[in-house]
């Protein structure tokens, strides 16, 4: 079942293709890879070849140049198509940091072969087992010698790391207690991780409830070349918050999609599973929380697609961009209760797929952001109430 449009889709092409391109891999292919924990290499080099990674990448450097709300569609469609975009999604906004703050070099040596596939930039070093979302609070430390760094530290849910070229790490360049605002002092850097692996950086991947590639990274005299430093010294938490409206947009997008595909999974089996001489249906015990995770999605979306709008015409849009990923992801969590319930035990079975997009779904409300962080910038930002933390 198709969900019907609210409206005219400018992208309704875009998302055609991408489903075409989901139709070459299955459930089969997911479930395969989840219960050996494998990276979906070839699915991330469909994406690639199609040009879909590097949509956001303008055309100068290879890229499609094409809108925030491309890339939405794109992933929404990946995740609808029961997929997993997680395993690539970074590479579109990721790069971001580079393509605004970056230096000339740094665009013309490292873009178009992101746009190409030539090279991955899709791990994120920001997040520390002891600071968690308290960034400024992070530990790991860059030290200028000469033409590099010296990185020494330790960064924690780095996802992709091991299926990664590059990646954006974020260090403290000036101790916290000598600079006047404690998101001072923090420095932002591109790192070639194929000239430093088992060189200074050390990789170990973390067994999860979901395939997400997580990975705990540590840094022991890890060297960066001074040219890798990403705009200016000590302004990195700020370029990493330039980039934080998009990524959670795009994550929205995709719970979006994962409500979608619990919904019409949903639907789908409430129409044709028959008991006590009726479709069960028929029910409203199963009807009503199938419609209301329904209801729950489209007003997900409305905020969605309006904090999309605010983003392209230059307009703030933390406001929707931070509702609209805490939404969606509670949208699609009731989406997959709703299906699971529906289902009853081959809720549970692997082959139906459930489970697994019930895994997945699940981590949204603690990542990127967690739930609780966007009810205090709410709560700050935008109702002006006092700082909760």
């Amino acid at each position: 079942m198709d969900m019907p449009l609210t409206a005219a889709d400018p992208h309704a092409e875009i998302r055609e293709e991408v489903r075409k391109l989901c139709a070459r891999f299955p459930g089969e292919y997911w479930r395969e890879l989840d219960a050996r924990r494998g990276y979906p290499t070839e699915f991330v080099k469909a994406l690639t070849e199609a040009g879909y990674l590097g949509a956001l990448i303008p055309e100068e450097f290879g890229g499609a140049g094409l809108p925030l709300s491309a890339a939405a569609a794109i992933l929404e469609t990946v995740q609808a198509e029961g997929c997993n975009g997680a395993a690539c999604h970074a590479q579109m906004y990721i790069m971001g940091t580079i393509l605004r703050h970056g230096s000339a070099a740094q665009k013309a040596r490292y873009l178009p072969g992101i746009a190409s596939g030539e090279l991955r930039l899709q791990a994120f070093g920001v997040t520390e087992p002891t600071s968690g979302t308290d960034t400024t609070a992070l530990r790991t430390t860059a030290r200028r010698e000469g033409d590099k760094w010296i990185v020494n530290g330790q960064k924690i849910w780095t996802s992709r790391a091991e299926h990664s070229d590059l990646m954006l790490l974020l260090a403290r360049t000036t101790p916290r207690d000598q600079v006047a605002k404690k998101t001072d002092g923090l420095s932002t850097f591109i790192v070639d991780m194929r000239t430093v692996l088992g060189k200074g950086l050390t990789i170990r991947p973390i067994r999860t409830m979901m395939n997400h590639n997580s990975c705990e990274v540590f840094f022991d005299n890890m060297e960066v070349p001074a040219e890798n430093l990403v705009g200016v010294e000590g302004k990195g938490f700020r370029y990493i918050l330039d980039g934080m409206n998009a990524e959670r947009l795009l994550i929205a997008a995709e719970c979006i999609g994962d409500a979608k595909w619990f919904i019409n999974k949903a639907v789908a089996y409430a129409k044709e599973r028959v008991l006590f001489g009726r479709p069960i249906g028929q029910n409203q015990g199963v009807q009503f929380p199938i419609a209301r995770a329904y209801a729950q999605m489209r007003a997900a979306e409305a905020i969605v697609q309006r904090g999309i709008e605010k983003f392209e015409a230059g307009l703030p849009c933390g406001e929707e961009a931070n509702m609209g990923k805490m939404l969606a992801a509670e949208a699609s969590w009731a989406a997959g209760e709703a299906c699971v319930q529906t289902h009853g035990g081959f809720g549970f079975a692997e082959e139906y797929d459930i489970e697994r997009k019930f895994r997945e779904t699940r981590l949204y409300q603690v990542a990127p952001i967690s739930t609780n962080l966007i009810l205090s910038y709410l709560g700050e930002h935008v109702l002006g109430m006092p700082r909760s933390y």
